[in-house]
């Protein structure tokens, strides 16, 4: 029986490799419950593009103008009617139009422990470098609603992790990849079926 249309929707946008994107994509893909219907970029040389590809995704590339200057991510969104609209390791802000239209449906993974090392600029090593100079006892993982602001929306979960004397930003960021690995997945489908 095909469940495609009662499947719940997800678009996932990236803006690199795709780490988290890939995660999701293999969490989901023998799921009948659960559709990805684009990975989204505004990295044209992405792999995360190349990724959904190969896994028989729609992906699709836009730049500034398409986002901010016209309707045109807006319309692409609105014909896909998603669930949720999944930010994994998306650098940019989403624009007032977006946010109108699917409020409530906008989620993002921040590699720290919000609202601590957040905020324009604070992404990938810039938060683990931070963390490790302040040397915090602990860092971790946020999942948030999306609002105008970076990284202020409400937040869903938060997953930490110990920070040693010796962590290295390398394997502090090996750390948090495991946390986004293990959890943001989870926390995707919890969002998905909560009202089921």
């Amino acid at each position: 029986m095909d469940s495609s249309n009662s499947a719940k929707k997800i678009v996932i946008f990236a803006s690199g490799q795709g780490s988290n994107a890939k995660n999701i994509i293999y969490h989901f893909k023998d799921r009948n419950d659960v559709k990805i219907a684009h990975v989204m970029s505004n990295n044209i040389r992405a792999n995360v593009l190349k990724m959904a590809h190969e896994h028989e995704i729609s992906s699709l590339y836009f730049d500034r103008i398409a986002l901010y200057n016209s309707n045109e991510v807006l319309h692409l969104l609105k014909d896909a009617q998603p669930d949720l609209i999944v930010l994994a390791g998306f650098l940019w802000m989403m624009p007032e139009n977006i946010l109108n239209e699917f409020e409530g449906k906008i989620i993002n993974i921040h590699p720290a422990l919000l609202p601590k090392y957040g905020g324009k600029g604070m992404y990938g090593n810039y938060v683990h470098e931070a963390v490790l100079e302040n040397e915090e006892k602990e860092s971790g993982i946020t999942i948030h609603w999306v609002n105008e602001n970076y990284d202020e929306g409400k937040t869903i979960a938060q997953f930490k992790v110990d920070v040693h004397p010796s962590d290295s930003v390398k394997t502090l960021r090996e750390k948090i990849q495991q946390l986004e690995k293990k959890h943001f997945p989870k926390v995707i489908d919890q969002i998905l079926f909560k009202e089921s």
